[in-house]
């Protein structure tokens, strides 16, 4: 079956002489505005290109869009509740702990913690729900639900003004109106400062975690220098997990220790999402920041309820009724679930590895983990099935029904390409950032605070840009 179409925002091709021009303008732009990445072939600190990005903003149903903005706040909310239900996390990951090794350990700090005493009752989120447009009907699916989630949050807030720009220098201005502000910067960078003033310690600092070498740097700092420059009286450490494990201690208070001064919040950098942690002081220094007093984004059991298990066990029947009530805000949060299949050895799990296997096209196939790459489509679903299917290894996957959206005609821009770029068919994945802070029993600020647009090649599988697999992109809003 092909795909549906959704019309460019200005008619294409573009003329060849004034394409080069504005793409030059625009490389230009991204570089001065600091929409740009660290090369990872040839890695300098000195040394930024641009960030993959598409030149023209691409269409979106504006009924669709608004739908994911007003429903961000319910998600932030149903997957705090789900967080705090240690015996539905218990339950839904079982199998899953057996075979993966990463949530394994997770889960463990999360029981040693329980064990000890939780110390900061507090948690604090900044979320992300990612959809994709499915061609019938034109409505959006679910593709996840991030808890480690403001990657590219910064420099997506400078896509509309660049994308601005780029229809005002090929004449259409007029345009404009139909591209929605994007303050997602400002809106975790203001979850963070509420958390540190519910800390409630005018002496303690903010520690993000980092990657080991960091190549999404622009991202990162624009955090920093935002928080710098609205709220000047915040110190903010930048440290990796082997830092953390050498340069902290806890206090008799359960305070972490850096530098003297109390930690108030740590955030764990999306960039930050490794298969597995590779050293046990890695392992050890999380276990040490979890039992502290400092409020974490994410908290341990914000992250195991992000595993791809819970949002497979959220689509089962009767469960979000558990969590959300029976009425017509639940109806509309099931709407926007693609088809999740458990792979336990039961008898749904053996019917959903029957379907694979008859029709692995239908299909993706997903892991606990973060980050592109790491999913298996069609053929290859097929081969992974049958070399699992009397593997425990099948319990650390899902099943989701592989969304299709419609096509829309672009020109991808990335750094060191030839320019022009050919017209190719995209593929466009919405993602509504959202802001939670909360105990069990009472929720302190909930939000939705901005979007970001990855757009891919339609015959692309993943999309990361920080991968190298997708671009940066701002919504252009139909009514259709």
């Amino acid at each position: 079956m092909s795909q549906s179409r959704l019309k460019s925002c200005i008619p294409l091709p573009i003329d060849h002489k004034i394409l080069v021009s504005v793409i030059e303008k625009a490389k230009d732009w991204a570089l001065m505005h600091g929409v740009g990445m660290r090369d990872k072939k040839h890695f300098n600190k000195d040394v930024i290109q641009i960030a993959p990005f598409v030149l023209l903003p691409s269409p979106f149903p504006r009924t669709e869009f608004n739908k994911a903005v007003e429903l961000q706040p319910i998600l932030n909310e149903l997957m705090h509740k789900v967080a705090h239900d240690d015996e539905f996390l218990e339950k839904t990951l079982q199998n899953a702990l057996q075979v993966d090794e990463f949530t394994a350990n997770l889960f463990d700090i999360w029981v040693k913690v329980r064990e000890e005493g939780i110390t900061q009752s507090l948690s604090f989120g900044l979320f992300r729900s990612d959809y994709l447009m499915q061609r019938d009907g034109n409505r959006i699916k679910q593709v996840e639900f991030n808890t480690i989630a403001s990657s590219f949050g910064a420099l997506t807030s400078h896509l509309p003004s660049m994308s601005r720009y780029i229809l005002r220098q090929l004449g259409h201005g007029d345009l404009i109106k139909n591209m929605p502000e994007n303050r997602a910067l400002s809106g975790l960078c203001t979850g963070i400062t509420d958390a540190y003033d519910l800390f409630g310690v005018p002496s303690a600092v903010v520690l993000f975690v980092v990657e080991e070498v960091s190549y999404n740097i622009c991202d990162q700092r624009f955090h920093e220098f935002e928080i710098s420059e609205k709220r000047p009286d915040i110190m903010i450490y930048r440290k990796t997990l082997n830092e953390i494990y050498e340069e902290t201690r806890l206090n008799e208070k359960k305070q972490l220790i850096l530098e003297d001064r109390p930690v108030a919040v740590v955030y764990y950098r999306s960039g930050y999402e490794p298969a597995q942690y590779p050293t046990s002081k890695e392992w050890d220094a999380r276990l040490r920041v979890e039992k502290s007093s400092a409020i974490k984004c994410p908290s341990i059991h914000y992250q195991l309820a992000g595993t791809k298990k819970v949002q497979q066990a959220l689509a089962a029947p009767g469960v979000l009724e558990k969590f959300m009530g029976a009425g017509a805000t639940t109806g509309r949060v099931r709407d926007i679930f693609a088809g999740l299949y458990s792979l336990d050895f039961d008898e749904n799990g053996e019917r959903a590895v029957d379907m694979a296997l008859a029709d692995a096209e239908r299909f993706v196939l997903k892991p606990q983990r973060e980050g592109g790459g790491n999913n298996v489509y069609g053929a290859d679903i097929r081969d992974a099935l049958l070399r699992m299917r009397h593997s425990r290894e099948r319990a650390a996957y899902i099943l989701m029904e592989r969304i299709l959206p419609p096509l829309v005609a672009g020109y991808v821009v990335r750094p060191g390409a030839a320019v022009p770029p050919p017209i190719t068919d995209l593929v466009s994945e919405l993602g509504i950032f959202g802001v939670i802070i909360g105990t069990k029993d009472k929720i302190y600020c909930n939000k939705q605070v901005g979007h970001m647009l990855r757009t891919k090649l339609a015959d692309a599988n993943e999309g990361g840009v920080a991968a190298g697999l997708g671009a940066l992109d701002s919504p252009y809003l139909l009514d259709i």
